[in-house]
């Protein structure tokens, strides 16, 4: 029996050694990427719960300084109130 040639050329060869140093380099570049997606997707996560955290907080100050504005306008309408009382006697 007579064996066999290799129908695989040294340029093929070659081609192949780079084809997977290639994809070697590429999969290290998307491990690097996925990493990079996972504290980006982390930190927008505690941005949006400080964005949250943010928002209440206005509300209450909102709140707070509505019933403050209510009782100044109270008190200035009763003391207005009652200094007309007090010129009319």
């Amino acid at each position: 029996m007579t064996k066999k040639k290799s129908t695989t050329s040294l340029a093929q060869q070659s081609v192949g050694i780079r084809l997977s140093s290639h994809e070697k380099t590429c999969s290290e570049r998307m491990a690097h990427l996925l990493t990079s997606i996972e504290r980006l997707e982390k930190k927008v996560d505690t941005l949006s719960d400080s964005v949250s955290k943010g928002k209440g907080i206005v509300a209450v100050l909102v709140f707070l300084g509505s019933i403050a504005a209510a009782a100044i306008g109270f008190f200035n309408y009763k003391w207005n109130f009652t200094t007309k009382v007090l010129l009319l006697i």
